[in-house]
């Protein structure tokens, strides 16, 4: 299982066991240590974690920090965990103070759900008051899960992630700044965009009367962006089903025998499937459709709500399921037992499936 699936799967198994987490120490190690683990370090080695880290601050001595990532016997990521009820406020935490008196240069914190990675561009030794990355595990994108990578022990290099943070940090409050603005737009904002269409001198009643223009037009925007990219996907399933569909009537035509034969191994994995969802959903809804080169599970027997598809021929086999984007996301499974490694994965197809629906 690569890093994207560990994280996927760690993600899905958060609000489960949320219900459960009543102290801070259950949050540590129910959902900060499995994320440590992820990331590769042996949480039960002290030369890689070390545990309740001593970060001594002038006569202040035995004061700790949650965890420490170490490199060479030096910390280069200090950890504070908080309850995953409470707020995270850097100003307040341990590790705002902590940060300078050691060698580590990033910090981490986190409340199991949030996490919010922090390091010294304004300041040199001193932790920034802003983090340069951070995200939700619950609701964590393809992006992110890429840039959390270069902090997985097999890829962690302190100036590759240094070189890029300011560039990162610097991204996010734009994207913060702008979806503020789209929301409700400012006087600068809207003058701004006025300038750019509007000749005439720009008074209190022209920007009044330009403010919901300009938010509409941004709005509009960004739905024909979002139009176009789930046409696009839209199209090119319906290429795929298309092409099935032509060898299959031009075999038919030469008197061939049919292309399309459902085997015995594609049935036990669509019974396998829905096993393992029909406690979530009603098993009656979940169908498929045998293609010449996959085996597609659907929900309600509709292409476009795809489960997955299982490519299941003499070579390698592989179970695929489409993320929010309708892009492959592929599995390579040995055998139809494996199916089961995979159970989250379906879940949340399901849950997006759903949702879309509602």
């Amino acid at each position: 299982m690569d890093f994207k699936d560990q994280i996927l799967q760690l993600a899905a198994r958060v609000e489960k066991l949320l219900p459960q987490l009543k102290t801070e120490e259950a949050t540590k190690n129910a959902l900060i240590m499995p994320f440590i683990q992820v990331l590769g370090y042996d949480v039960f080695n002290p030369f890689e974690v070390n545990p309740e880290f001593i970060a001594d601050i002038g006569i202040k001595k035995g004061e700790k920090v949650d965890y420490a990532i170490m490199q060479e016997g030096e910390p280069a990521i200090l950890i504070e965990c908080k309850h995953h009820l409470e707020k995270l406020d850097p100003h307040n935490s341990q590790l705002f103070r902590y940060f300078h008196t050691t060698k580590a240069k990033f910090g981490l914190l986190t409340n199991g759900l949030t996490y919010r990675f922090y390091t010294d561009l304004e300041e040199k030794n001193k932790m920034d008051s802003t983090p340069f990355f951070e995200f939700s595990i619950t609701e964590i994108k393809e992006t992110e899960i890429a840039e959390l990578k270069k902090f997985h022990k097999s890829y962690f290099d302190i100036d590759s992630i240094t070189n890029t943070a300011s560039e990162l940090k610097y991204l996010n409050e734009l994207k913060t700044y702008l979806n503020k603005e789209l929301l409700t737009p400012s006087d600068p904002f809207v003058t701004f965009f006025t300038k750019q269409i509007y000749t005439g001198t720009i008074t209190a009643r022209i920007k009044e009367q330009f403010g919901p223009i300009i938010k509409r037009s941004f709005h509009l925007l960004i739905s024909d962006a979002i139009n176009e990219r789930l046409k696009s996907a839209l199209n090119q399933e319906k290429a795929l089903d298309a092409t099935e569909a032509g060898k299959v009537e031009e075999a038919a035509q030469e008197g061939q025998t049919p292309l399309i034969v459902t085997t015995e191994e594609e049935l036990e994995g669509f019974y396998i499937v829905k096993a393992m969802l029909r406690s979530h959903i009603d098993a009656k809804r979940i169908t498929y459709r045998d293609a010449q080169s996959y085996f597609a599970i659907l929900l309600d027997d509709n292409n476009r709500k795809t489960i997955c598809r299982l490519y299941l021929g003499t070579g390698k086999q592989y179970i695929v399921v489409l993320d929010e984007n309708k892009k492959e996301q592929k599995f390579e499974i040995t055998s139809l037992d494996d199916l089961y490694q995979h159970g989250e994965a379906l879940l949340q197809v399901i849950g997006r499936l759903e949702k879309a629906k509602a």
